[in-house]
């Protein structure tokens, strides 16, 4: 039974070697990479039964995508759209150490999940599934994308699912005044938030410390759960009034695309197996760590390797 249903765009992510400049490269590495996949990935790793709805045009790069997800265990509930008038969207990342930094190109115009609507997608699962998980990207990318996230949200809610939704703000898509207005009209329908601090700043217009912040949020949207995370300070959780802080598991970096997700995904992993929030945010911090020392946007990880790292082993300490 289907535990865990996610929905949003997934693209190819094109890289030159660590090092080259993509007007140099003569080569790039694909992967798969989306948030909702990504966290749909990091759970199914983590022992969840997970699947991932989006749309995707009907072409070797579309069902590429589905193949590589499907690696993982994530089950796929895809539209498949005409090739000849959309296509898959595409990201090109430019690793660079100091002080060029990464860089990251999109090209996702006319992807086809711009189009998707709610009766394309399988949401017949919602009846036997525990939560459903989408971002704050998703309806930034069409007006579409944006009523296909209510419809679900919705849906989810009306056939007793847990409902989780990430800020995950991205200015290369909209303003913070857009983006705020869009997600408030979405709280209503979600019980656990996470929210990066910087966006809650930012898009939110929130003030204080973190816990301030989830305070605030949660009296009054009504969230069960709020989770904000706050880069190398950690995280903390509010839920029921309870507080819990979490810090960071030290980690050697060879790719940070994806920490976010994997940090999600292995919050919502523990707690699909029952447990609490404060086992749920060290198995979160624990992923998110060993994510970094994985190339591409997937948390490619165990439960075993989670536990170790919890537990003080795997190399990486507290």
């Amino acid at each position: 039974m289907t535990a865990l249903v996610t929905f949003g765009e997934t693209m190819l992510r094109l890289s030159p070697p660590h090092g080259e400049r993509l007007e140099t490269t003569r080569e790039l590495e694909a992967r798969a990479g989306g948030a909702e996949s990504n966290v749909a990935v990091g759970a199914a790793r983590l022992g969840v039964d997970a699947a991932w709805f989006s749309k995707l045009p009907d072409s070797p790069l579309g069902r590429r995508i589905v193949s590589e997800l499907r690696s993982h265990g994530v089950r796929t509930g895809v539209s498949w759209a005409d090739p000849e008038t959309t296509r898959l969207g595409t990201y090109y990342l430019e690793h660079g150490g100091e002080p060029r930094g990464t860089s990251v190109i999109y090209d996702r115009a006319d992807a086809a999940i711009t189009t998707v609507t709610p009766a394309e997608l399988p949401t017949g699962v919602f009846e036997t599934a525990e939560r459903f998980h989408t971002t704050g990207i998703t309806p930034a990318l069409s007006e579409s994308t944006a009523e296909t996230t209510r419809a679900l949200l919705r849906a989810a809610g009306e056939a007793g699912m847990s409902r989780s939704f990430d800020l995950n703000y991205r200015s290369k898509l909209w303003s913070p005044e857009a983006a705020r207005e869009a997600y408030e009209e979405l709280f209503g329908e979600i019980d656990l938030l996470f929210a990066p601090y910087r966006d809650a700043r930012t898009v939110l217009d929130r003030e204080g410390k973190a816990i301030e912040v989830a305070h605030g949020l949660a009296a009054e949207f009504d969230f069960e759960t709020v989770v904000v995370t706050r880069g190398e300070k950690g995280a903390i959780a509010l839920r029921e009034g309870e507080v819990h802080r979490q810090p960071v598991f030290e980690a050697e970096t060879v790719d940070a695309i994806g920490t976010g997700d994997a940090f999600v995904a292995g919050f919502l992993a523990k707690r699909l197996r029952g447990g609490d929030v404060a086992d749920a945010l060290e198995w979160a911090a624990a992923t998110a760590a060993l994510k970094r020392t994985v190339g591409g946007d997937l948390a490619v990880v165990t439960p075993e390797e989670v536990e170790a790292v919890v537990d003080g082993g795997g190399g990486i300490d507290r």
